[in-house]
């Protein structure tokens, strides 16, 4: 059977990515595909999917910045949001009792409310999924995003512990004192040292330390790990212990997408109920438009954060089973708010791979809803008179600058989207900017009169290098453009830009050769030891 599932998910997940969808749409239709081929899902498929979860919230917290939560823009937006959401929902599902003559909505008014409470989430594993295929979980509207996410599964943990009626244990106050745990969390880090030592550094971190240990005290596991990820933040090594879980994480959350195309073969009727739920879609993103946007986010940053948060929430699935389980809910609904689950990760994916042509699209109606006051770290730039531009300064971008700054007397500019990296820069003496290159605001803000004679596109995402070379030679920029890649058909996609491309993986041992010609090493003489 395993080896049935495998090849379903690789099947689907390779045509939906050969047609422009992100693979887990594939998975998605893999599951549903393999359920009604009436093949048993394998054992312990279940378990592997609750890991992929708990490994992405473990990442995310690997990520996050608690201090953000604590901004209007997070907490107000996810408060607002949950409020008129629900409030929405609960107010269609009472009309729909009077429209429509079907045994599915005669319920209660208090199983609608937590119907409409459940309509009202978003789904964690999918959004963070988006924003890692296209590179933006450190863009100001990716962090936006994220930082709504994760105040709404602290808004799901609350509502889980008390409708399971599950009382935490009185260990849990000892959550308070993990801090005190830090310095021993670190040392095993440094001790790890790197490769697979380090990857299971991780896995003992967020599995051991925080699902297990929360799970103990009668917490959520899943929490636990999201806390520890948020802990070990601030360690040099906790980068890298991302990167090492990464491949890792995928596998597992590839069970969490098939799992939820198995939960059962739907009904004509509950078919309708789920695409009218997913027609419903756009009110909710409506709703995340309007609010998001009070709070001086410009009108890209604004549709980007709407658009990735266009979905139904997995934890619909986890409500739907607690009310079916008190008998507040026909069986029927489970299996309705997984179809909807999926239908919505089917429909927003297109809509988040195609967002910046829908931006383009929509921008001349959208930009007449900006806010007048824009918030400081959304706000265009201009890069002044600076002779050579470096767009993403992570670890390649930073050594092109050092080398480059001297070259040009100075007159460098590095452009970076996330603004703790800006900091970081500036704290070096760097002259960095805070900007996004995928914005074509940022490109139409540089003034034609000061186009500089470089452009260095180093960013870690192709398709933010390949859209930022588009926007130079759509508007006629008249400057040396270079950029990074790691594969051939990615060399070939910018060759045909006119950009000139150091492929990282094939040209790193020539840069490793004349960096040693450079200093004298390759003309060193052997002396055999006496």
């Amino acid at each position: 059977m395993l080896v049935i599932l495998v090849s379903f998910a690789f099947g689907f997940g390779l045509i939906l990515s050969r047609i422009g969808l992100p693979p887990m749409v594939g998975f998605l239709l893999a599951g549903f595909a393999y359920n009604m081929a009436g093949l048993l899902p394998p054992n312990g498929l279940d378990f592997i999917a609750g890991l992929g979860v708990t490994l992405l919230l473990f990442s995310i917290g690997l990520k996050l910045d608690v201090k953000g939560l604590l901004k209007a823009e997070i907490w107000a937006s996810a408060t607002y949001h949950l409020f008129f959401s629900t409030a929405l929902y609960f107010g269609l599902l009472w009309l729909g009792q009077y429209w429509f003559d079907t045994p599915l909505l005669q319920v209660s008014w208090a199983t609608l409310l937590l119907l409409a409470f459940a309509l009202s989430f978003l789904s964690t594993v999918f959004v963070v999924k988006v924003l890692e295929e296209k590179g933006d979980m450190s863009a100001f509207y990716g962090k936006i995003a994220i930082g709504i996410l994760v105040m709404q599964d602290i808004f799901a943990v609350v509502f889980l512990s008390i409708s399971e009626g599950k009382v935490p244990s009185p260990w849990a106050l000892s959550v308070l004192l993990l801090p005190l745990l830090r310095p021993l969390l670190f040392k095993l880090m440094d001790m790890a040292g790197h490769g697979e030592l380090l990857m299971l550094c991780g896995l003992f971190i967020a599995l051991g330390v925080g699902a297990e240990g929360f799970h103990l005290v009668g917490l959520k596991p899943d929490l636990g790990a999201l806390v520890l990820g948020v802990l070990i933040a601030s360690h040099p090594k906790a980068s890298e212990i991302s990167k090492a879980l990464f491949g890792f994480k995928e596998l597992m959350l590839v069970g969490f997408f098939l799992s939820i195309g198995m939960s059962g073969l739907p009904t004509l009727e509950m078919l309708l109920v789920a695409i009218v739920l997913c027609i419903l879609l756009p009110l909710k993103s409506g709703l995340y438009h309007v609010i998001i946007s009070r709070f001086g986010l410009r009108a890209r940053s604004t549709m980007l954060s709407t658009l990735s948060l266009t979905n139904y929430s997995e934890f619909g699935l986890i409500v739907a089973g607690i009310a079916v389980h008190q008998g507040l809910l026909p069986t029927e609904w489970l299996l309705i708010m997984a179809i909807t689950v999926s239908l919505s990760f089917a429909f927003s994916a297109p809509l988040n791979t195609y967002s910046e042509k829908l931006y383009q699209t929509a921008r001349p109606w959208l930009k007449r809803l900006e806010s007048r006051k824009v918030h400081p770290n959304d706000a265009p730039i201009d890069v002044g008179s600076a002779r050579v531009l470096v767009i993403g300064m992570g670890r390649v971008g930073s050594g092109a600058y050092d080398e480059l700054a001297p070259w040009y007397n100075g007159e460098a500019v590095g452009i970076e989207h996330a603004p703790e990296r800006v900091d970081f820069h500036r704290q070096h003496g760097r002259n960095v900017l805070l900007g996004d290159a995928t914005d074509t605001d940022f490109w139409t803000k540089i003034r034609h009169n000061s186009v500089p004679e470089l452009v260095v596109l180093a960013m870690p995402s192709h398709h933010g290098n390949v859209y930022a070379a588009h926007q130079l030679r759509n508007l006629n920029f008249h400057c040396k453009v270079a950029a990074i890649a790691k594969f051939s058909e990615e060399v070939e996609e910018l060759h045909t830009l006119g950009v000139v491309v150091f492929n990282m993986y094939e040209q790193a041992g020539a840069g490793l050769a004349r960096h040693a010609i450079t200093n004298g090493i390759a003309n060193c003489e052997w002396a055999p030891v006496q």
